[in-house]
């Protein structure tokens, strides 16, 4: 076997003695990449044949690696080849190193594009067969965190590995282990934002402070996580705006999570009447709205007076709604409805000042006397 190889590249190399240089080197390229093609068509009916006996993130990942595949194949019969081109050594040398670069950022690619995959069939999985609205969004948090530090891993130790393929960077790293003393402080204290965030990224997806859909209270603003990457954390405010936090914020300074727990939150409306007003008509109106509300979750309701002020109850109707986004929209609807039906049915029961003519006054307080 062996000696059919060497007598078919004998054969190559005298075929590509006769020809001109550019000719040569056109057809060994050119060689190469028919058989890579060749190759690649045969290994992927292969694949595609064995993967549709198996779990569907085998099938998928052979279809959306398929060209990244072929690149690669291409890659490494061009590489092999090349020496039987009329190319002089340092010219075969720098073409093997471009085309091995080539090939790891082709690997990278690959592996970042599969974990990427396997993430996705794993959440799609879990809102699937998960009821548990918090089990979900704990999965889902997980996973996106997983995801992007995994993804900046594979980055990191692609870029590290086509470094190392050029010989000054790969002794200067030897030396560099070699006196880890001062050089190792100095880069630690360089890189101490980026591996604060990159631990506490880590801390997040496992103690989970925070989760995908949280309501958030931080730095006096109130939002939600809209998302999470692995360097910082995006808060939607009520009124549309964006807050950016770094992820090490959330490990080393206090802030409030109101959906800890669980997904209900309370919606809020307060009304202030006059003591005139009847609290019961008050509390059965009040709920009439809720239960008509499509916000209302069917949990907690109650009316209550709050507080009792100089000239004014305050009224404090409360219920329960399955998001912040949904308890929002329920408080102002109460305050509006209830605001108008006080208006039309019971105005006198608005907030009003009480004034009594001085004569009437010491008229009175003679009187009991």
């Amino acid at each position: 076997m062996e000696e059919l190889l060497q007598e078919g590249v004998d054969q190559v190399e005298a075929v590509t003695e006769a020809l001109p240089d550019w000719l040569s080197l056109i057809i060994v390229i050119g060689g190469a990449i028919c058989i890579a093609l060749i190759v690649h068509a045969f290994l992927m009916s292969l694949f595609r044949r064995v993967a549709s006996r198996q779990d569907e993130f085998w099938l998928k990942l052979i279809n959306q690696t398929a060209s990244l595949a072929r690149v690669g194949l291409m890659l490494f019969f061009v590489a092999i080849a090349i020496p039987l081109a009329p190319l002089s050594p340092s010219g075969t040398n720098f073409f093997r190193h471009l085309f091995l670069i080539v090939f790891i950022s082709v690997l990278t690619r690959i592996a970042q594009l599969a974990l990427s995959l396997f993430m996705s069939l794993h959440l799609r999985r879990v809102r699937a067969e998960s009821q548990d609205v918090l089990l979900t969004r704990k999965h889902v948090t997980q996973t996106k965190i997983l995801q992007r530090i995994g993804t900046s891993v594979i980055l990191i130790i692609g870029i590290s590995a086509m470094l190392m393929t050029f010989d000054p960077v790969r002794q200067y790293g030897i030396s560099l282990l070699a006196s880890a003393g001062a050089a190792s402080i100095v880069v630690g204290l360089a890189l101490q934002p980026m591996l604060k965030n990159f631990f506490a990224g880590i801390q997040l997806a496992i103690t989970q402070p925070i989760r995908i859909d949280d309501a958030l209270n931080v730095q006096g603003e109130a939002g939600t996580v809209e998302e999470i990457t692995s360097t910082y954390v995006v808060v939607r405010t009520w009124d549309g705006r964006r807050l950016i936090l770094p992820l090490n914020y959330f490990i080393e300074q206090p802030f409030l999570n109101m959906s800890r727990q669980n997904t209900t939150v309370t919606a809020v409306a307060l009304l202030y009447v006059d003591y005139s007003m009847p609290v019961d008509i008050l509390r059965k109106k009040a709920r009439e709205l809720v239960e008509a509300s499509p916000h209302w979750d069917g949990g907690s309701f109650a009316t209550t007076v709050n507080n009792l002020r100089e000239t004014t109850m305050e009224i404090r109707v409360t219920a329960s709604t399955p998001s912040p986004s949904a308890a929002s929209e329920l408080s102002n609807h109460l305050r509006e409805e209830l605001v108008t039906y006080l208006v039309k049915h019971y105005p006198n029961a608005l907030p009003h000042q009480r004034t009594q003519p001085l004569q009437k006054a010491q008229a009175k307080t003679e009187a009991l006397s």
